[in-house]
């Protein structure tokens, strides 16, 4: 018989390691050595897995742990000396809970990992049904203002017959194989290791139930498609991607728990006029040349109707105007957006001779100090650094 490692080495961890770090190292190794996790070669991990176990079941039990320390492995060989190690006499039963617990998503077998190497857990109580996504597009007005809008919506219910039993009333009875408690339970010794594996019944498939005659209403199935109409009030000042809950408006349950939810996600159709910024609107105004210069009152749209924006004389292209309060509701209560008005100076492109010729005269007129810089200037600012 081959000679007993050093439980600290066994589980990777120095002899001053904290109760913390021992579980964890054995967690870690667990799940490594675990034979459902090594269907190449299951027996070489077998005896893997009970190694690690019986070094913690030693390790982290403070006499124990101060006897192996003291006296070895023979300080501690009697709690492995009937029959091998079994986990009937493992008396670290809730640090192992605590260790396998909530571990979705690990190979296949999630939170029930522990029940599949212990023989513990319990049957799992009604689901709730699925949530839907219905996607809804509404244009920019509609968005601020707020709207009520009716949607048809597929999804399954709730068979009223049966209620969701799938049986005729009266011919649903308690499954034979499992005596109504939905799974079964195999026991299995592997090596010095026993396990007892819990799946759901085979003959009701983890329902705890037997359907003597199918409803005649939903075929055995407990649940119905149908179509619903339902009305959806979108918020003033509803964003793009904003999510709407209607509790209770997805699929049944598949096994008496509650329905799901619908959730209604809001797309905001793009606006010919406005991009929009939060709860604030944006628009792009083109004044003329002599608006610019001279300065004029503007009629620019909101959503609401139309607004005068004042442009002073001497006016860029690019000068943006605020108008305040003129954007959107703010869903979450706070004070309206504005509308920013950013104008464009445009240069007329089709002009008579005498308008050639009084604009010509107009730039004779404005004199030198009013002509646009020269190339040569431009490029003097860049090596001057301005």
């Amino acid at each position: 018989m081959a000679e007993k490692r050093d439980y600290y080495e066994v589980l990777g961890v120095g002899k001053s390691a904290s109760k913390d770090d021992i579980k964890q190292a054995y967690r870690k190794l667990a799940m490594k050595y675990h034979p459902d996790m090594n269907k190449d070669n299951p027996k070489a991990a077998e005896e893997k897995f009970k190694e690690v176990s019986e070094a913690y079941e030693v390790l982290a039990d403070d006499d124990k742990r101060a006897r192996y320390d003291q006296y070895g492995h023979e300080g501690v060989s009697s709690a492995f000396r009937t029959g091998g190690f079994d986990w009937s006499d493992f008396t670290h039963y809730g640090d192992i809970s605590d260790i396998f617990g909530g571990l979705g998503g690990f190979g296949g077998f999630g939170g029930s990992i522990f029940d599949q190497f212990f023989g513990g857990g319990a049957r799992r109580g009604p689901q709730e049904g699925r949530s839907l996504r219905y996607d809804i597009e509404v244009s920019l007005e509609e968005a601020a203002k707020g709207l009520e809008k009716e949607i048809r919506v597929p999804h399954s219910v709730t068979c009223q017959t049966c209620g969701g039993q799938g049986a005729k009333p009266g011919d649903l009875k308690s499954c034979p194989t499992c005596k109504g408690t939905g799974q079964v339970q195999r026991g299995q010794k592997r090596g010095y290791t026993s396990f007892v594996t819990i799946t759901n019944c085979p003959t009701c498939g983890g329902t705890g139930k037997q359907i003597l005659k199918k409803c005649p209403t939903c075929g055995g199935e407990g649940i119905l498609q149908t179509t619903s109409t339902i009305k959806v009030s979108v918020p003033k000042g509803a964003d793009e991607g904003t999510r709407l809950r209607i509790r209770g408006a997805g699929e049944a349950s598949p096994n008496g728990g509650p329905p799901g939810d619908l959730y209604i996600i809001v797309h905001i159709a793009e606006h010919p006029v406005f991009d929009r910024d939060g709860s604030n609107l944006w628009i792009e105004v083109p004044i003329t040349v002599i608006q610019a210069a001279l300065g004029a009152e503007v009629e620019v749209p909101t959503l609401n109707g139309t607004a005068l924006v004042t442009v002073p004389p001497g006016t860029q292209t690019g000068t943006v105007f605020r108008l305040k309060g003129r954007g959107l509701p703010d869903m979450r209560g706070y004070s309206d957006g504005d509308e920013f008005v950013k104008v464009t100076v445009t240069t007329p492109t089709r002009l008579s001779s005498e308008q050639k010729e009084l604009l010509k005269k107009l730039g004779d007129s404005l004199g030198e100090h009013q002509k646009a810089p020269t190339r040569k200037s431009v490029f003097d600012r860049f090596r001057n650094g301005r």
